[in-house]
């Protein structure tokens, strides 16, 4: 299927650049990331600190703006927004949530009048406002919540009415900052439960930053950044199945596929625990072999060893 062919992304990032100068000092976040998410896909984005996946977040969520490319987010350049629209992006088109459940609540609201509040800003009604967040606080598990104050809520309550509140104007994706970073195990599964509950039942498109492992092995696909660019993605076909099917595990046991991404410009990262075994460092030599491409140190000798030391990117 050529790209002119393809189904319209809900998020598409090309050639993005996110540089921030500080004094004489440049420090380049983004490097030409791209990055295609279709509608409905539930996933994970996973990197060291200072690899670029908060600058990334940032700018999706419409509270950064990039140096240089082009980011589309439901059929929106966000580049070409005022003010004005961005304001309206952040309120209609994009949900977020935060690490630190405190931060994602108004502290003197209860549960329901924080799901409420931010459907004041499109012009709903009162009644219809109550109505939607005590459906959202059932959906997520805590409708018992409904008359309490942040405050009387356990971590994971507050991050799963959270994510209510994200969704209250039916956005078309979820944004969420590290969701369980600061919840127990046991938190951390209803929350994770309560994110994938979000993308099925209210067909969001969902986005997941995280360092947790027993997060980024339950989605379907998890992305990798590395030095501003995309590195490697992940894919666990079975990973949406085994869920519906009951596995509450927490453990990711899925069987697993990680690519290389060659950008578009034709580079591609390999990770470390390829190259770092066979010393490849700034060269390698590459050779055309049937139906795939082989990658060598650049050494003579190494370069003529066995084949099956040879590390292979598959065409």
């Amino acid at each position: 299927m050529s790209e002119a062919e393809m189904p319209e992304s809900v998020i598409e990032c090309s050639s993005l650049v996110r540089i921030y100068r500080t004094g004489k000092l440049e420090v380049q976040a983004l490097q030409g990331l791209d990055l295609r998410v279709e509608p409905g896909e539930f996933m994970a984005l996973v990197g060291a600190s200072g690899s670029g996946k908060s600058t990334l977040l940032g700018i999706l969520s419409g509270l950064d703006a990039p140096s240089a490319g082009s980011v589309r987010v439901a059929g929106r350049e966000l580049a070409g927004l005022s003010k004005r629209e961005l304001l309206a992006y952040r309120r209609e088109t994009i949900g977020f949530v935060w690490q630190s459940p405190p931060r994602n609540l108004l502290p003197h609201l209860t549960a329901l009048e924080n799901v409420a509040m931010p459907q004041t800003y499109t012009g709903t009604g009162r009644r219809a406002r109550r109505t939607r967040a005590a459906e959202l606080l059932d959906t997520m598990g805590v409708a018992y919540c409904r008359d309490r104050t942040p405050s009387q809520l356990s971590g994971g309550e507050q991050q799963r009415v959270a994510i209510a509140v994200a969704l209250a104007n039916a956005p078309a994706v979820l944004l969420a900052d590290e969701p369980t970073g600061e919840l127990d195990t046991d938190s951390a599964r209803t929350v994770l439960a309560a994110l994938r509950a979000a993308s099925t039942e209210h067909n969001v498109t969902t986005l997941i930053v995280t360092h947790d492992e027993g997060v980024s092995g339950q989605v379907r696909r998890t992305v990798a950044i590395r030095d501003g660019r995309i590195a490697t993605e992940t894919h666990r076909p079975g990973a949406a199945s085994a869920h519906a099917e009951g596995a509450s595990d927490g453990t990711g046991a899925h069987e697993s596929f990680e690519y290389a991404v060659v950008d578009r410009a034709g580079r591609v990262q390999l990770p470390p625990e390829f190259t770092e075994p066979l010393g490849i460092r700034d060269l390698v030599k590459l050779t055309h072999e049937p139906g795939h491409v082989g990658l060598w140190p650049d050494d003579a000798q190494t370069a003529a060893a066995r084949p099956d030391e040879e590390t292979e990117a598959r065409a």
